[in-house]
């Protein structure tokens, strides 16, 4: 069975995964595994992101390929977006990290308090 066959049995309902089986050797795995983010959405939006990243993000191409606007394609992904968790590439510096970089000299003692100040 493949994700897209699992995605239609499911009606878009959230599922997990108890038995996991390793193509190669065999082992079987037994637990509880939430899927992937992308592997939850429809697989119509799984093709709409596959297509998002092989244009390298280009509205434009996006625009090409799906025959829609602008703003069609925006609110797609605005939709999409809503169903994923996103990393926070740029999070608030740890209290070890701040004196860390104190002890080193590449930031004075107000610039230390100040960001331990707004990383509360």
């Amino acid at each position: 069975m493949d994700w897209q066959e699992l995605t239609d049995l499911t009606h878009g309902q959230p599922f997990v995964v108890e038995r996991v089986r390793l193509a190669g050797s065999g082992v079987v795995v037994e637990g509880r595994f939430e899927p992937p983010q992308l592997a939850q959405l429809s697989v119509d939006d799984q093709v709409f992101v596959a297509a998002f990243v092989r244009s390298h993000g280009s509205i434009k191409e996006m625009e090409r390929i799906f025959g829609v606007s602008y703003p069609t394609i925006k609110s797609r992904l605005n939709r999409i977006a809503e169903h994923l968790d996103f990393v926070d590439t740029d999070p608030a510096p740890t209290g070890a990290d701040v004196v860390d970089r104190l002890r080193r000299g590449e930031i004075s003692v107000q610039e230390a308090l100040a960001e331990l100040e707004r990383s509360r």
